[in-house]
Formats: structure tokens, C-alpha cells, sequence
């Protein structure tokens, strides 16, 4: 439906003030202006669950609650990178800081406008129809993007930005966001220099970052990101890629130290608590760790944006301090997540798992190892995850702990770590979540891969592509490894037109491909949660967007 500039009558609006005669002023103002509804709510929380469960045309929000340990800001932010503010929807940011730099920038990653106390209502009415009319002026490249027509969309992000037609930066940024998110990194990071060259900005230099880890360049991300951070060390998003990068390196303390920094800047962020938390974990840092997936609970446990993967590790923590009173509450948590979820079938796995650790708790090794077993024998099936190698890995260790080990525990563990080994970040995640009994025995299974594909690649170095790829097929269809499946494409693709298997070569690698999910064989700890999250730095773009789906904080292949 063609969205119109000015009309408001419609129009229903939210007000998030938590001063009571503040809010009484911004809903007159609203009124005042002819829009239709007006809602308004005094905290945080109850905003959250409000524009998760419906849709508004207007958001006004304050920047500052007194009462409350976040922020506007923060609300935006988390908004925004899980993908629950519609397009159409105007969210206005209200500061009385004189200096409104985050609030300018967060508003700006939005696509809305902000505004500094005292206003009038004529400055509220003004901020919002431009706003509107920006979104109006760009609705040809937000309907391609509804109808799928992705290249289409890009092209016209492009056009606009060349012909530097109004909001041709807003154009830019999306523009670069859509080859971003279908793999064409090069031509991204082309957009966003241009960008760059033309007015240099924060969001744009992020870009460049974003499209050099993407396109496997972690080393070159982190040296533009030390760059950017130290002209703007506020820059929340630029930590969330920066620890990324240092993950995807295997520098899982400086992560964790980057994570720190961005949960510092926005203390209120589940979806940065919940990262923090999980890496901290992992890494051994279990109070840290524990005591940032119990605050991410408290302030999220019913919002979209929490992740139930952070319970089961509570679960296990609980587990481990002989704590049956906060064991039996994380299973009652999950349960409750479990039957109001509409998508049934991951809930339940981290249920079971959950269950496991409090049979095991109240001395029931029988229904662990059950479930123990149940699971090592789904390690090679499709819906078998990294997340539920982690936990198995984790619930193995628990069972040996108390004499019961799972019988052939050493096969599952090979045969684990064959599959999911796809670089240093994730065998080292692994190895964490093995714990010390295990841990040598992941890393032996890496080498074992780098072993393969080194052998496999011999070939392609005397001449011989062709059989190359069909020894790094056959390996990936033996332990559904990712990165000897990607291996085997890149190799296909290069070497196209030499090869006389092509065709079938091609279709047993896009089989394997589409089953396993290999392109996702990236380690994306903590960005994720049920559905398209926008990732640090991007825009959110509208509901047509379909990019690859991904699941729980763990989202790999």
C-alpha cells in the first residue's frame, strides 16, 4: 500500500516518557496534530512488549528515565538490530542534552529523527512529516525490497546515490546493506568508500568492516575498526563488530574485553548482555558470565529479542552449584517459553536439555544418559546444531563427572568435532564447552579437517581441480563439514570449465549445500535471536527481506 506523506489521522502512535506530566504534554501535542490513536506507557519494559506485539506508525520516545538503568537509546538500539521496528514506522528520539551525538547516531541507524528539549509542537510536527516524506521518497526501493527484487532495490540504492538525488546517503546505506546481505562484500565495500569519499561518516566506515569480515578478511576489519574507535570510542555497533572479528580470530579474551566495552556503553542491551554473557561462559569467566545472562533474563525473559539458549546455560550453572530451587525455575522458564513459541521444535531440544540436568540433579542418571544418547545419535542429521553440540559436549561432561559416562563418549566426540571444526573460533568454542576432560580431543579432530582439505588441495596443485573437489565432496559428505563443502564449490567454481563432471559435481555440492546450511559456517556468537536480526551497524530493512535463517546465539553451520 503506497504510504502517504503527511496524513496522520490514521496514524496510531506510542509515547514512551516517564514523567508523568512530560507524556500528558507529547500525547496533547499528538492529538493537537490529528493522529488517530495515541498509546502511551511509562517504562522501558512495557514499551518493549508493545511495539514487539503490535505496529505503530509514530514512536516518540524519551532519551533519559530516571528510574531505569537504560535508555531511549537503548530501546532503539535493540529495536533496530532485531528487526521490530517496521519500516513505516517514524521513531522520533526526545534529549534535553545539549550535545546528542549517540542519540543523533542512533536515530540515524534507524532511519528516524530526533529532537532536543524544549520543543514546540509545530518542531514535533515538523520532525515527523520529514520523516514520513523521507520514507515516502525512498518507497520504490523499500517495495522492491518487499517483492524480493533485491538487485533490483541495490540498483536503485545506486542510481540514487550517484545521481545524488534526495536522501541519496540514506539510499547508500541501504544500498550497501543489500549487497552486504547477499554476499557481494567487494562491491559493498565499494559502495561505502564512495560514501566515505563523499562525507566521511561512522556508519560508512563500519560498513567497510562489515564487508571486509564478511568477505573473510577478519585482520583488515579489525585494523579499520581500531581506526574507527579511536575517533569515536562511543560507537556501541563498532564494538559488536570489532569483537567479532576478534572471535572469528580466535582472540577470545580481547572479545571478551571488546564485549565488555559495548555492554558498558549500553548496559540495558539483552541482545549484547546476552553475547557478553555467553562468551564469558565459555571462556571460563562462569560468575561473569552467569551473573550477565541472569540480568538478560531479568530484563528479557518475554521479549522477542532474549534467547533461550542463555537458560540452558543457567541451567547448567545451577547444575554445578547444586542449586535445585534455581534449576527447577530455569526448566518452569523454559517450559513457559516453550508453549507460547510458534515454532515448537528448538524450544523443546533446549527443554529436554534442560530436564536432562535436573534429572541429573535429583540423582536420575537413567533419563540423562537417555537423552545423552538420543542426541549422539542425531550428531550428522540436518537439524543437529553447533548449539546442540555444545551442549551435549557440556552434558557429556557432567554424566562422566558422576560416573556415568555415555558409552562410546570418545566416538561422539570425533564425530562432533569432524562436523563442526569449520575454524580456530569454533573448535576453540567447542573445546570450551567439552571442558578440559575433551578438549585436546576437538582440537585433534580440526587438524584431522585441515588434514583433509590439505591432502585434497595437492591435487588441485599439480593440475588435477577435478579430483580435488571430488575427494573434498566425498570427505564433506562423510562428516557434513562446512568448510570442506565451501572448499569443494570455491574450487568447482574456479575451475568450471575444465572439469567434465561439472554438472553432477555441481549438483551433489548444491545439494549438500541447501541440507547443511554450510554457508552459515561462520561463528556468529550472540547475534541472533528467533528470526532476521540486523546486524551491528546496519539498517533495518522491511519485512520482505529474507535472508538465511539462522538460530540461537550459537547461528553456524
Amino acid at each position: 500500500m503506497p504510504l502517504a506523506p503527511h496524513p496522520l489521522h490514521d496514524a496510531h502512535a506510542l509515547v514512551i516518557e516517564g514523567n508523568l506530566q512530560s507524556r500528558s504534554i507529547l500525547v496533547s501535542q499528538l492529538r493537537e496534530l490529528g493522529v488517530g490513536t495515541v498509546v502511551q506507557c511509562a517504562r522501558l519494559s512495557e514499551a518493549r512488549l508493545k511495539l514487539e506485539m503490535g505496529s505503530f506508525d509514530v514512536v516518540i520516545c524519551e532519551q533519559h528515565f530516571e528510574r531505569e538503568s537504560g535508555s531511549g537509546q537503548d530501546l532503539l538500539d535493540d529495536l533496530r538490530r532485531n528487526q521490530l521496528l517496521p519500516f513505516h514506522t517514524v521513531f522520533v528520539m526526545i534529549t534535553a542534552e545539549a550535545t546528542y551525538a549517540k542519540v543523533a547516531e542512533a536515530a540515524e541507524s534507524a532511519l528516524d529523527a530526533y529532537l532536543l528539549k524544549p520543543h514546540t509542537g509545530a518542531r514535533l510536527a515538523e520532525r515527523i512529516l520529514q520523516a514520513r516524506a523521507r520514507k515516502h521518497a525512498l518507497q520504490d526501493i523499500f517495495a522492491a525490497i518487499d517483492s524480493q527484487e533485491f538487485e533490483h532495490a541495490a540498483a536503485l540504492c545506486q542510481a540514487r546515490f550517484e545521481s545524488r538525488k534526495q536522501y541519496w546517503l540514506y539510499a547508500a546505506r541501504i544500498g550497501a546493506e543489500l549487497l552486504l546481505r547477499s554476499e557481494r562484500h567487494a562491491e559493498a565495500q565499494t559502495l561505502y568508500e564512495a560514501v566515505i569519499n563523499a562525507k566521511t561518516l561512522p556508519w560508512a566506515r563500519l560498513g567497510v568492516a562489515r564487508a571486509q569480515l564478511e568477505g573473510g578478511h577478519p585482520n583488515k576489519a579489525v585494523t579499520t575498526l581500531e581506526s574507527l574507535i579511536r575517533d569515536d570510542d562511543a560507537y556501541a555497533d563498532a564494538y559488536d563488530v570489532m569483537g567479532r572479528a576478534q572471535f572469528e580470530l580466535g582472540n577470545f579474551d580481547n572479545a571478551l574485553n571488546t564485549y565488555a566495552m559495548a555492554t558498558r556503553l549500553t548496559p540495558s542491551s539483552i541482545s549484547r548482555l546476552l553475547k557478553h554473557g555467553m562468551l564469558a561462559y565459555y571462556t571460563g569467566e562462569r560468575g561473569e558470565g552467569v551473573e550477565l545472562l541472569d540480568r538478560a533474563t531479568r530484563l528479557g525473559l518475554d521479549s522477542k529479542m532474549y534467547d533461550a539458549q542463555a537458560l540452558v546455560l543457567l541451567a547448567f550453572a545451577r547444575l554445578d552449584n547444586n542449586d535445585s530451587r534455581g534449576l527447577a525455575r530455569t526448566v518452569d522458564q523454559l517450559t513457559r517459553l516453550r508453549d507460547r513459541s510458534h515454532n515448537p521444535a528448538r524450544p523443546h531440544r533446549l527443554l529436554a536439555m534442560a530436564e536432562s540436568l535436573l534429572a541429573l540433579q535429583q540423582q536420575n542418571t537413567t533419563r540423562a544418559l537417555d537423552e545423552a544418547r538420543r542426541l549422539a545419535d542425531n550428531v550428522l542429521t540436518p537439524d543437529f546444531d553447533v548449539e546442540s553440540a555444545c551442549n551435549l559436549l557440556a552434558l557429556m561432561g557432567r554424566l562422566a563427572a558422576r560416573s556415568a559416562p555415555l558409552p562410546d563418549a570418545n566416538g561422539a566426540i570425533d564425530t562432533m568435532a569432524l562436523r563442526f571444526c569449520t575454524s580456530r573460533a569454533m573448535t576453540e568454542l567447542l573445546a570450551c564447552a567439552a571442558g578440559n576432560s575433551h578438549a585436546e580431543r576437538i582440537r585433534a579432530g580440526h587438524n584431522q579437517v585441515l588434514h583433509l582439505t590439505q591432502e585434497a588441495m595437492t591435487h588441485s596443485l599439480k593440475g588435477d581441480p577435478q579430483t580435488t573437489v571430488e575427494q573434498l565432496l566425498a570427505s564433506g559428505e562423510q562428516t557434513r563439514n562446512a568448510k570442506l563443502i565451501e572448499s569443494a564449490r570455491q574450487v568447482l567454481q574456479r575451475y568450471s570449465e575444465r572439469m567434465s563432471s561439472f554438472p553432477e559435481l555441481n549438483q551433489r555440492v548444491e545439494a549438500l549445500r541447501d541440507l547443511y546450511h554450510t554457508t552459515m559456517a561462520a561463528t556468529r556468537l550472540g547475534e541472533h535471536t528467533s528470526g532476521a536480526q540486523t546486524p551491528p551497524g546496519g539498517v533495518s530493512l522491511s519485512g520482505g527481506y529474507k535472508p538465511a535463517k539462522t538460530e540461537g546465539l550459537l547461528a553456524a553451520a
